[in-house]
């Protein structure tokens, strides 16, 4: 046990990355967590993202779910105006659907992250083990709602609410976490569980060396030296209604820090630009839009260019299909780099979200209750 006179101290250097210290200054006696991993409950990891249609089926009830949450897009007469968008659409995003293989990769993919992630913080973090992971998606299933009745069922005490955005946006990361606490509180698991919150890890330095690294990948497969000097690198993220950003919203702001910080990481002094694509209806949206800055270079004459879907960790529909398409449509030459082969292999990313999930966990739910780890 812990003296009664103890303080709990960020260190880098102690195993579990938390040290007791004994008001004197001395390392207290013993570990901090010392019952076995067998002794507790497991502690969970809910994956919080927008989700996708599994198959061309589901394409109309997640396109309602979607436009029926003012976190993302607020319209008058929403309870109208949503499903009729809905329907209008439905069509047109069922084709592009059929094109990746009838359903969205999202789910399969996250599941496959989810058990890398929980393997390697069993491993790297065993004073919270075992660790168990939830995926909570906001307009599919497995839904919040399911995340939470199954870490009930678990006998989870301990939570982490992890975003699956590295950059924060009240579209996304906030509508995600106002989910959770509606339907928390809906179930009357308010006080249920103990949180920690992920909710933006956009300057993780393994997630910035992740991109860096799958960019120069691509740059490499470039037919030459000369093509490789002159190619322009497009980052693209998802766009949002410019009314949201007056609101003061620091997604942009985000989005450019991890676009300048993955270009210093590469060490290049190739052209590059973020921009904005997805954007629905005739409200301003946050640009430039990807697919006119694209048409814009294939009519200038440029053929060297990678395309960078900066604000997505899995691929979808966004990444696999309309980005593709934005490409194909107007240059000869292309070279697309997407996030299927790192999100699925690449170890840096995975390493990215084990650091994230420590640190936040430890450091944040450790410090507002010294002993709530303990057992």
């Amino acid at each position: 046990m812990i003296p009664r006179a103890t303080k709990l101290l960020w260190s880098r250097t102690h195993p579990t990355g938390l040290c007791a210290f004994a008001a004197n200054g001395t390392r207290a006696a013993g570990r901090l967590f010392s019952a076995s991993a067998s002794d507790r409950p497991p502690t969970g990891i809910v994956m919080m993202n927008m989700g996708g249609p599994e198959t061309v089926d589901d394409v109309h009830q997640f396109l309602l779910n979607l436009f029926s949450d003012r976190d993302i897009i607020q319209m008058p007469l929403q309870s109208v105006a949503g499903p009729l968008i809905a329907k209008f659409r439905t069509p047109k995003i069922q084709k592009l659907y059929e094109e990746i293989g009838g359903g969205s990769p999202i789910t399969r993919i996250t599941e496959k992250q989810r058990d890398l992630l929980v393997e390697e913080m069993d491993r790297r973090r065993p004073a919270s083990a075992p660790h168990k992971g939830y995926l909570a998606f906001r307009y599919s299933g497995p839904s919040t709602e399911e995340a939470l009745k199954a870490m009930a069922a678990d006998g989870v005490e301990r939570a982490v609410a992890f975003s699956q955005y590295p950059q924060w946006a009240c579209a996304t990361t906030g509508s995600s976490l106002n989910e959770l606490w509606r339907v928390a509180d809906h179930l009357g698991m308010r006080d249920r569980f103990k949180w920690s919150i992920i909710d933006r890890w956009y300057d993780n330095e393994k997630f910035v060396a992740a991109v860096a690294k799958n960019v120069s990948a691509a740059l490499e497969k470039m037919p030459s030296d000369a093509a490789r000097d002159d190619a322009i690198i497009l980052f693209s993220a998802h766009s949002l209604p410019i009314k949201q950003i007056d609101r003061g919203d620091v997604y942009p702001k985000e989005m450019g820090a991890t676009v300048q910080r993955v270009m210093q990481t590469l060490g290049k002094s190739n052209h590059y630009l973020l921009c904005y694509q997805s954007q629905v209806g005739r409200v301003p949206w946050l640009g430039p839009q990807t697919d006119k800055v694209i048409e814009g270079y294939g009519k200038k004459g440029k053929k060297n260019l990678v395309v960078v879907p900066i604000a997505f960790t899995t691929d979808h529909v966004e990444t696999v299909c309309i980005t593709w398409y934005h490409v194909c449509n107007v240059l000869s030459f292309f070279n697309l780099y997407t996030y299927t082969k790192m999100a699925e292999n690449n170890s840096i990313i995975l390493h990215a979200r084990t650091d994230a999930g420590s640190f936040f966990f430890f450091f944040f739910s450790c410090t507002r209750s010294l002993l709530s780890l303990q057992r």
